[in-house]
Order: structure tokens, then sequence, then C-alpha cells
């Protein structure tokens, strides 16, 4: 039987977690490691300044006091004897489009499987209400996934639309779009007079192109981006060369 391990960022107790544990346990052998807590926009950072608790729980998932790639690192890499065949990191409560990969603990979880080798998936749901229709498409993918061929270091993120699951148009394979700049911060009072701030909401979109998830969400079709961790610019290389090679 197939070896999954599921991990998220809305922490252990979130029900997305819960609707892809539910979906998937009678189709593969399960381990789940999440956050303690929440710990969305934690992106892809380590807790190196601590040693890490694992603790079990009465349903049989272990939760981690540290980030969503803190999971997947103990899951994949020698807390257990056996590895997973696949990372699946979700369902998030929220969808996961354009620059959110950038921020995103869903994606940071997925990554951290891709990066130890492992199949990995992101999903995310771009609401909070039909987690039963994310959880049939999660078990769709993983029913596939023997049949899928990425290349080195590549994920999948999915997006889910909140609709009901007979209310889903299909499925598109897209790019990410992008969002235009972010907004100021929200500057509150505390109780003792001390002003904090809240980071604002996203920003519009400033690219959502057909091509894009953030144009297959708004229609009505799941999205699925392959992702790849090479943040390198190549068509710029020469670009930056020559700007060097002209004050050499």
């Amino acid at each position: 039987m197939r070896r999954l391990l599921l991990s998220n960022d809305d922490g252990v107790y979130a029900p997305g977690l819960k609707a892809l544990h539910d979906a998937l346990e009678a189709h593969a052998k399960l381990r789940v490691v999440a956050p303690d807590r929440d710990r969305s926009g934690a992106s892809n950072s380590l807790t190196l300044s601590r040693p890490l608790s694992l603790t079990a729980l009465e349903n049989g998932f272990y939760s981690v006091d540290g980030t969503p790639a803190d999971c997947v690192y103990l899951g994949v890499n020698g807390v257990w004897d056996e590895r997973p065949d696949l990372v699946i990191s979700g369902i998030n409560h929220g969808g996961n489009l354009g620059d959110d990969v950038l921020y995103s603990g869903t994606v940071a979880a997925a990554m951290e499987g891709r990066n130890l080798g492992m199949i990995a998936i992101a999903m995310s749901l771009c609401g909070d209400r039909y987690f039963d229709t994310a959880a049939k498409v999660a078990s769709s993918l993983i029913g596939a996934a023997d049949q899928l061929s990425l290349p080195p270091r590549t994920l999948l993120n999915v997006n889910v639309p909140d609709v009901p699951w007979e209310a889903i148009k299909g499925v598109k394979v897209t790019r990410l779009g992008y969002r235009g700049p972010a907004e100021k911060p929200l500057a509150v009072e505390d109780p003792r007079g001390r002003t904090r701030y809240w980071i604002a909401p996203v920003a519009a979109n400033a690219d959502d192109g057909e091509d894009t998830d953030f144009a297959a969400i708004e229609a009505g079709y799941v999205s699925i981006t392959p992702l790849q961790t090479d943040l390198t610019r190549h068509p710029a290389c020469r670009d930056v060369q020559d700007w060097l090679d002209a004050f050499a």
C-alpha cells in the first residue's frame, strides 16, 4: 500500500487536514505530522535555534512545535524507518495563488518534501466551506500519482474552487499569476497605548490572464501549477553580465 505523509500550515487540528485524511485513509497508509498551531505564512523556514518536540495525539496524528517545513523534515528524514512515497500538504483554508506561493506554509511543506526527494503536492481550497470537494480532488490525484513524471525538484500546487463537487467545471494546468504591490500595514493601538501593525490584505491581481491560476479558479476550474525551486531569472543573466562588463 502506498505510504503518504500529510502535513499543513493551519495546524494539526484544522478541518482541512482531517478532510484530507478521511478521504485518503482507505487508499493509503497515512502518517500525519503537522504544526501544533496555525503557522500560515511561515514559508520555508526551519527551526534552528532550539530542538523540536514531536507529540503523538489520541487520533494518531503527530504535532510539532515548529513550522510546516519542520514537520515534513521530521516526517521524511529519519524519525521513522519507512520513508513515504508522497508528501501532500493541506487542505489549506484559502487559496495559494500567484505570489502567495512565496509566503505559503502549505506550499513550503510540499516543497520540503520535494527537496527531500519525494513526489509532493500542495492542496488549497479557495475558501473555507467545501473541503469535501477539495478532498475528492486530492483523492483522484493521488490515485493517479504513480503515473506522474516530473522534472527534478518540481512540485504541484493545486487550488480548488470553494464550490460543491458537481459545480467543478474541470481541471486546468496553469501558470502563476501575479498580484500588485502590497498595501500599507494597518496601524492599531494596543490597551497600553502602543502602536502595533497588522499586515494588510493581499493586493488586487496585476496579472490574471486566461492561462493563470487566478483565471482558472474564477471560472470554476481546479488549477494545477507545476512549481520549481530554482528562482534564478535565467534570461536576466546575460543582462547582468553585460552590466558588469560595462564598468569592469
